[in-house]
């Protein structure tokens, strides 16, 4: 049971906002008789709906959001061999579609203040077999996606914009999602809005979407069935996590709202603790705060991250150093290669630059995952869990400063 002492969480009821509208969509889903997508209603209403909010041509939904980034990679049709440039933080779930479409990942290194792709190390990972690239806004932070869509625009190579955390983050007033060729989403448990499991990809391009709504449905068209013209999986999402997910669409403006207004209050109330800042954003952009990530110095707060997220845990504030234990091309699966029997495919096509993960090469990743303190935050937070928040965290630091005097 949720305790008003604890700080909501977005992993149950305390930090989700669930009510009458998904109840009643749910109700009228199961009266219906229908809950197979491709004949309802309510996954055709959310696609419709989730474009317009975006300012797309064309909604698609799938079962995942690692099920959205590999329809986009079958869109863009990506051969064997043929090299997708990414970043190392990111949930291993937006790597494994590359390998599975016989890709090989080429991890870049990221702004050590941000998490996000650094566009000049983007730049120096492109070679003729770059089909695509992968650019994630972390935390709802958007990334220099303008500047990685000039270098992409350049050599003709189109970009898949990983939105899972970023819904309604803008830069400039536009949101993440409109710069590069397809945008993906989650409806993960812990996104902006939830349907437990779910993605979503928008594009302008009408031969993306014809292709991507296809390839979620084994290539069969149902408007007008004809044949399975080439390999595709079955990625639908069903009616019942469409009818959650187009009532918790009608919320997503005024949540966003509240994640920025809190968030604002948070970094405003941190700004004098030593040796704590927020990850910085490129110019123009307004973050949407799937969480707040914030830099520790670990030559000002003794112990760093790991020490502050521990005093923080016993004072029942939640947060996590790290983000991620490890960056993607260090976990068991690239380092193994361990993919389809023993036969190592795709890696045997790769070349070795691609497999070259060099400490060197990854100096800004290995930085911001040594410093990033991860803050969970939710809609449901109120000025008082923030004053909360940012008293603990103030507190927490002065107490680390003077047991190391």
């Amino acid at each position: 049971m949720y305790s008003a002492d604890r700080i909501p969480s977005d992993q149950d009821s305390s930090g989700r906002s669930f009510g009458e509208p998904e109840t009643a969509n749910l109700r009228n889903a199961i009266k219906s008789g229908i809950l197979f997508g491709p004949k309802g209603s309510y996954v055709k209403e959310l696609e419709q709906e989730f474009a317009a909010w975006n300012e797309s041509d064309h909604g698609i939904a799938a079962s995942s959001g690692t099920a959205a980034i590999h329809t986009a990679l079958a869109a863009i049709d990506i051969d064997p061999g043929d090299e997708v440039v990414t970043t190392g933080i990111t949930d291993i779930g937006a790597v494994v579609p590359i390998l599975y479409q016989g890709g090989i990942p080429v991890f870049c290194d990221v702004d050590p203040k941000s998490g996000n792709l650094d566009a000049d190390s983007v730049r120096g990972r492109i070679t003729d077999r770059t089909r695509a690239i992968i650019v994630t806004h972390l935390f709802g932070n958007p990334a220099d996606v303008v500047e990685i869509r000039a270098i992409a625009t350049a050599r003709g190579i189109p970009i898949i914009e990983d939105c899972a955390q970023a819904f309604g983050a803008t830069i400039g007033g536009r949101k993440v999602g409109g710069f590069g060729d397809i945008a993906t989403f989650s409806l993960q448990q812990g996104k902006h809005i939830t349907s437990g499991e779910g993605g979503l990809m928008t594009t302008d391009n009408a031969d993306l979407a014809r292709h991507m709504r296809l390839y979620v449905n084994k290539a069969w068209d149902y408007d007008d069935p004809s044949d399975h013209d080439f390999l595709a999986l079955n990625y639908r999402m069903t009616e019942l996590q469409a009818a959650v997910a187009v009532a918790q669409l009608a919320q997503l403006d005024d949540n966003i709202a509240t994640r920025r207004r809190n968030a604002e209050s948070l970094l405003d109330q941190l700004a004098g603790v030593p040796g704590v800042d927020p990850v910085t954003r490129v110019e123009g952009a307004d973050p949407s705060y799937w969480r707040v990530g914030l830099l520790v110095d670990p030559t000002v707060v003794p112990g760093g991250t790991d020490a502050l997220a521990a005093k923080l845990s016993g004072v029942n504030v939640p947060a996590a150093s790290r983000y991620i234990k490890k960056p993607a091309f260090q976990t068991g699966l690239i380092q193994n290669q361990k993919t389809f029997g023993g036969s190592r495919w795709p890696f045997t096509l790769a070349t070795d630059d691609a497999l070259d993960f060099s400490p060197e090469r990854f100096t800004g990743t290995f930085q911001f995952l040594s410093r990033v303190l991860v803050i969970p935050w939710n809609e449901r937070l109120t000025s008082e869990h923030v004053g909360r928040i940012a008293d603990a965290i103030a507190t927490a630091v002065d107490e680390m400063i003077e047991e190391a005097a």
